[in-house]
């Protein structure tokens, strides 16, 4: 079924930023961009049924809802991440897995912020910056195979999950300076769960290099981007 109404998704690095519009059956992918491209970019200048802006903070930390208190939010992450005292720190319901996902999206950055001021949705409503585990999360639903892995790779660090059916395995931002190591963390993770890369489809959803695509053809039955 065709896609109604518009869409505007961004995902923010340290680096810079990538977009993708959508309306209708038209589609159009931005490619990484510098944020001295932020002004120019016609794009931002009309405004969106949706909008999306992903901040690839690797700063989070998925909570099941049962062992979740609000007022321990803070220490949660920091269980898992590096925190510093002037951190603000959010959170916001994965209710598909049980799950409350905290978060911080302050890693020395403002573009994602400066991006939510400037572009609009047609109901006026607010945008919000969420983090990219949020998305990868949310698109783990969307696959449509009993294996389900999505993945993120930006700026040497791995954002992934793996669900098999509805049942979640794996959650995890992992350090990877090159594309080479973060094969190697799919593989791993993959591994522990039994699960056979040529019979499973992984899903990216930030933009490859053909290489990089060329070398999880080789172990992956197919690969896809969002």
């Amino acid at each position: 079924m065709p896609a109604t109404g518009s869409k505007l998704s961004v995902q923010v690095s340290l680096g810079g930023f990538f977009f993708r519009t959508a309306e209708g059956e038209e589609a159009f992918s931005s490619g990484w961009l510098g944020a001295e491209k932020l002004f120019t970019t016609k794009e931002f200048q009309r405004p969106y049924d949706e909008v999306e802006i992903s901040l690839l903070t690797p700063k989070v930390a998925l909570v099941p809802e049962l062992f979740f208190d609000a007022s321990d939010a803070r220490t949660a992450l920091s269980e898992v991440s590096f925190v510093r005292d002037g951190d603000k720190v959010a959170t916001i319901p994965v209710p598909q897995y049980g799950a409350v996902l905290v978060y911080s999206n302050s890693i020395d950055e403002s573009l994602s912020r400066v991006i939510a001021q400037t572009v609009l949705r047609k109901d006026g409503a607010p945008v919000e910056v969420l983090p990219e585990m949020y998305y990868v999360l949310r698109d783990l639903g969307r696959c449509r195979e009993y294996n389900r892995i999505v993945a993120s790779w930006r700026d040497g660090r791995l954002y992934l999950a793996i669900a098999q059916g509805g049942n979640l395995k794996l959650c995890n931002v992992f350090d990877a300076i090159d594309f080479t190591t973060a094969e190697y963390f799919i593989f791993l993770s993959m591994k522990s769960f039994q699960l056979n890369p040529e019979v499973s489809t992984i899903v990216f959803r930030t933009a490859l290099a053909e290489e990089e695509k060329m070398s999880l053809y080789r172990y992956f039955k197919a690969v896809e981007e969002l």
